[in-house]
């Protein structure tokens, strides 16, 4: 009889730390599965995604590869987000779509390099302070990877990026995309 009593103790035991496990898991999905919006409504400055690019985000290669010197379709900013990957034009789109729903002085807007071979190159502009800073998460290459500035224009943005393409030494212009 004891046996049998520890057997269904222990069998108790299992079901009760089986059931505990099932609701921790269960929890901490809900935790720390944050919707876009719902996570952009918790950023309060430019540094909250500039964090989130730096942590979470990564340059989609296989996307680029694929869609070398093309513009592909852009993701939404919800997919970007959900996907935590990109490239130049979905970086882009997100960045502004996120600094305009953060605050929108930022007066985030899409800047485009036109390059006379190849694919043009994406990047979020945005003020801050009357400042004009440069987002670009969409590229590979680390020496453009990043939120640049001040500037004083987007022309002088144009010689940052000449300057620090490891290929690309003459953009043919730099221009903003209409809305």
């Amino acid at each position: 009889m004891d046996s049998q009593t520890d057997q269904i103790k222990i069998l108790r035991l299992k079901i009760k730390c089986l059931s505990i496990l099932f609701l921790f898991l269960f929890a901490c999905g809900i935790i720390f599965v944050r919707s876009y919006d719902d996570t952009v409504s918790r950023w309060k400055s430019y540094k909250d995604l500039e964090t989130w690019m730096e942590k979470d985000f990564s340059f989609d290669m296989e996307r680029f590869k694929r869609f070398e010197g093309t513009l592909p379709p852009p993701r939404a900013p919800e997919e970007t987000f959900k996907l935590k990957s990109g490239i130049y034009i979905d970086a882009a789109i997100f960045a502004k779509e996120t600094l305009n729903r953060i605050d929108p002085s930022y007066k985030a807007k899409i800047a485009v390099l036109l390059i006379r071979q190849g694919a043009n190159h994406y990047v979020c502009s945005f003020m801050k302070e009357g400042k004009l800073y440069i987002m670009d998460y969409g590229t590979p290459y680390k020496t453009l990877v990043g939120v640049h500035g001040p500037f004083h224009s987007l022309e002088e943005y144009k010689v940052f990026f000449e300057k620090n393409h490891p290929t690309i030494k003459n953009v043919q212009g730099i221009t903003y995309l209409p809305r």
